[in-house]
Formats: C-alpha cells, structure tokens, sequence
C-alpha cells in the first residue's frame, strides 16, 4: 500500500495496543530488511531517515525507496523524519513527501524548544504527525543526541504538549541513543510522565535496552520505539563477516542477500519485544 500518515500508525497501534517500531534506515539492503520483518508480523511501523542519513542520497531518494518496497506491503507504515535538529531539515523532509516528522529542539532552553517546535507544527499542517522532545536523551549515534541527558520534567509535559501541539512525544526516561547495553528506563519517571501527557510517548535508543523493559512499554502510553543501532551493526557484520571468510569475495549480491536477511531478522525480534501478544 502507498505510505500512510504518522496518523494512521498512531491510531492503529493506540486502538490495538500495540507499540510502532522505527527503524532507521539509509539503504536498499536495510529498507528490503525492514519491510521483510514488518509483513512478517504485521505490526504498523515507522521507518525513517535523520538528516545525518540522508547525506549521502538526500531524503528525495530514501522517500522513492522507501515507497516503491512498500507498494505490495499490506501493513500500514509511515516514513518518518528521525531528529530534525532545524525547520530546514523539517521543510526539506516534507518537500521530499515524508509522512511523519519529528522537530529535535530539545537541548535548545524550554521556551525556544517550544517556540521551535511549535513551527514545526504550523509547517505539518493537520495531515503530517508531529513528534517533539522534551528532556535531552543520552548518548550519540551518528553525532545525533545530546552527551549528557536531560530527564524530562513530568511538571512540564502538559504545557508543553499543549503549547507546541504534537501528536507524540520522544522523553528522556533513563533511555539512551546508540548501543548502551546498561541503559535502563526509570518506569516511576516514565509512569509521572504518562500521566501527565495527553499524547502517546516515543522512547529513543530501543537498541539498548534489556527485552524485558521493552516488553513493558506498552503498558505506559508508548506508541513508538526507536531502533537504529542494532540495523546497521547487522548490516556491518554481515559484510565484515564475508570478508574475513573470504577477502577475495566478489558476489556483492550474495552478501548483501545476507545482509538483508540479517536485518530483517533483527527488526522482526525488536517489534516482537514491543508487542509480545502480537502472533
């Protein structure tokens, strides 16, 4: 099916409790990898592409990609911008037909991420989803995210949801971006922040963390998890492992075969954590 508006994932997945994943993406191996897992479970999900990813193609490609694969997917998905860190790249992801964006205002002071933000919202208009953040989550992965976090401030979350208008929003619980394999979410915080917001709440840096926190992420108003780290060590792997099996290996097609088998067998696990009662 064509894509669908971040909508039309937010309110399947809220209607079924289930949690969207999203994946990053920068590639043919790694979209045909994603979208493999996502008819394989059935599960609507966001794949999408930061600034920092569309460097090398530029997001006009990653959309044409990303939606000839999708052509014969029944499952609903929606192409999302990953930290727009700039109303530059929010209007670039939009030129480029993305159906879902994210603004990444958060290490900016609390009234410039709003006002920031708050023009992202005006750009979307009602039809694109809005995703904003507020708290500075941990860590790096491709020099996105701030290196110190910045817990969000449950006394906060509604003004600001209200003052910006968006339809998710990305929290600094405890989470972190990149492989952090002793990151853990702080359930109390993310419990205060829940009750507080009167949207659906994005965590950040699902590559790191243990299975059984992310199997609980349903249960506290969490529509979408962000995975990006565990796809491309697949990728990398993959390709590593090849060479040192065999450093005149020249079948470029068998390897990245295995490439996107490898990461749609990574995908297809993490959404299976998220949603352990989908079948």
């Amino acid at each position: 099916m064509p894509l669908v508006s971040g909508h039309a994932v937010i309110a399947e997945c809220t209607s079924r409790n289930l949690v969207a994943g999203a994946f990053n993406t920068t590639n043919l191996e790694t979209t045909m990898g994603i979208v493999r897992a996502v008819e394989r479970v059935g599960v609507p999900t966001f794949i999408q592409c930061a600034p920092t990813n569309a460097v090398l193609s530029g997001f006009e490609y990653i959309h044409d990609l990303v939606s000839r694969r999708l052509a014969d997917c029944e499952v609903p998905v929606a192409l999302h911008l990953d930290h727009g860190k700039s109303i530059r790249a929010v209007e670039d992801a939009l030129a480029a037909r993305f159906t879902s964006i994210m603004i990444d205002a958060s290490e900016e002071p609390y009234e410039e991420n709003v006002a920031t933000s708050a023009r992202a919202r005006e750009l979307c208009g009602p039809d694109i989803a809005l995703e904003a953040e507020l708290g500075s989550i941990g860590g790096k992965e491709d020099e996105v995210g701030a290196d110190l976090a910045d817990a969000t401030d449950p006394a906060q979350v509604a003004a600001f949801v209200d003052a910006v208008g968006c339809d998710m929003l990305a929290v600094s619980v405890g989470n972190v971006h990149g492989h952090a394999p002793d990151a853990r979410i702080d359930f109390a915080r993310l419990e205060e922040v829940r009750r507080e917001s009167p949207v659906p709440l994005v965590i950040h840096g699902g590559s790191g963390l243990p299975a059984e926190q992310l199997a609980r992420l349903h249960e506290f108003g969490v529509v979408k998890v962000n995975v990006a780290s565990d796809l491309r060590n697949a990728m990398i792997r993959t390709f590593g492992e090849a060479w040192v099996a065999n450093p005149d290996e020249v079948s470029l097609i068998r390897v990245s075969t295995h490439a996107v088998a490898a990461v749609a067998d990574v995908v297809e696990r993490r959404i299976r954590m998220f949603n352990p009662s989908a079948k």
